[in-house]
């Protein structure tokens, strides 16, 4: 039995060849990186690769698509065509659940984020990710909210339609079977 954040030897190893070959199918997102140097990073990491995996479980595909030269890490993204599925119909975080009467999702994008080891996209690194692909184009994904408008009960989220990238605003407390949330891990 393997504790609650490792992976077994066999998981690490599907993991990693379903990393590479991601890699490899959209090098065009990263054709300045290296595989093996990413590899020996994920290797050495292994509560990074635990988040990965839960990205990848719950439907994010995640692949690299930055490397952050002043802190040294490659960043990784929920790549998935949509929002992923495992993490849709829920609210933007606790304060938000916690209001809800009746209907509860069964939890937040900032639970479920923080559960996972990984953050939500902030507006900015949301718009960077679809210079990268065509993402969300049916779904929308909770982005990082400002204190000030979630202090007043709102909570932002994006998506992309007509060519553009739209940001949008709804209460923190809403859900809908087609928002979820995308997430990065910086290792």
């Amino acid at each position: 039995m393997t504790p609650k954040h490792e992976l077994t030897a066999e998981q690490r190893q599907e993991l990693l060849i379903t990393l590479k070959e991601r890699f490899e199918k959209t090098i065009e997102r990263h054709e300045w990186m290296q595989w093996d140097k990413i590899q020996e990073r994920l290797e050495a990491n292994p509560e990074k690769l635990w988040s990965l995996h839960e990205m990848e479980r719950t439907g994010g595909e995640p692949d690299v698509l930055e490397f952050d030269e002043a802190n040294n890490e490659y960043i990784f993204y929920d790549c998935s065509p949509e929002s992923p599925s495992g993490r849709r119909s829920v609210c933007f975080d606790q304060k938000a659940l916690d209001s809800r009467k009746k209907n509860k999702p069964e939890n937040s994008a900032m639970a479920m984020a923080e559960e996972m080891g990984i953050e939500l996209l902030s507006e900015e690194q949301y718009r960077l990710m679809q210079q990268h692909g065509t993402f969300d184009v049916k779904t929308s994904s909770w982005v990082q909210t400002p204190p000030d408008i979630r202090d007043k009960g709102g909570a932002l989220f994006c998506d992309s339609r007509y060519g553009h990238v739209f940001l949008y605003h709804n209460g923190a407390d809403s859900y809908y079977a087609a928002r979820g949330f995308r997430g990065l891990v910086r290792v």
